[in-house]
């Protein structure tokens, strides 16, 4: 049967298809990552060691800048469990998690065999590359909060005290909960340049305008940086907001190139 002659019950039975080859992926994915307890748990409570690779880098920048300003100080920050069932929970949502990011390749190329009979030729260039984009932008936007922003905020937050006398302990589930949290508002925010094409190309944004309302992004870029990084220096939170920002000059560019 070609695409034209489809029924409507025929296209829900290819979804169907689609959905279930998703899931086989994805399952078969997050049993590869539940039977890799020790190695992806290394990854993810790497940031809360004082040997992590962005505090070693700050650690050669101040000295060779000669600025121990820069030096992090020696943290270490000690997880807890206070429930009975926490940790076998945090191992089955982490594992699904991970299977899912490492699965939404797979789950692209379904979503666009779907969607491509019905689309034309040119129609089909474009769904491909808000895809392939949306994708390649979000992976970027977890890997900065993982190899810097996450980080820089987990020290601030577990050396801050109200009074000195407070002991500092953190569950396991509040340390995944944040660093899931913030990587998923990273790879939102990192969707700027997609956002900003598409609504060109429905005539609802311009460059003239993005040029116009610039100041206002960035009072909200350095708004939307200081809450993602409660830290109090502004070397931290120039290294979260100059990216967003130079993703803000990048959508113009593709504004002005985008014709609705």
């Amino acid at each position: 049967m070609s695409e034209q002659e489809l029924t409507f019950w025929d296209h829900l039975d290819e979804l169907r298809k689609v959905l279930l080859r998703i899931l086989v992926v994805v399952v078969a994915f997050s049993i590869v990552t539940f039977a890799c307890k020790d190695t992806l748990f290394s990854i993810l409570l790497a940031p809360r060691e004082p040997g992590f690779i962005l505090y070693r880098l700050l650690g050669q920048l101040a000295s060779t800048l000669s600025l121990p300003a820069l030096r992090p100080e020696e943290v270490h920050v000690e997880l807890i469990s206070t429930q009975l069932t926490s940790q076998f929970m945090i191992h089955m949502s982490t594992s699904f998690y991970a299977a899912l990011l490492l699965a939404s390749p797979y789950i692209i190329y379904q979503c666009f065999r779907f969607i491509a009979p019905a689309l034309y030729t040119h129609e089909r260039k474009y769904a491909l590359r808000v895809l392939l984009s949306s994708f390649l932008l979000f992976f970027t936007g977890i890997l900065l909060c993982y190899f810097l922003i996450f980080p820089l905020s987990l020290r601030f937050l577990a050396t801050y005290k109200v009074v000195e006398e407070i002991r500092l302990l953190f569950t396991l589930s509040s340390y995944m909960n944040t660093f899931i949290t913030l990587s998923l508002l990273l790879g939102l925010l990192f969707e700027i340049p997609v956002l900003s094409w598409l609504l060109a190309k429905l005539g609802l944004l311009t460059a003239a305008y993005m040029t116009r309302y610039r100041r206002h992004a960035i009072v909200l870029i350095l708004t939307v940086a200081a809450i993602i990084t409660p830290t109090t220096d502004l070397f931290s939170l120039a290294l979260v907001s100059l990216p967003v920002y130079g993703l803000y000059e990048v959508s113009i560019t593709i504004v002005k190139r985008t014709k609705k």
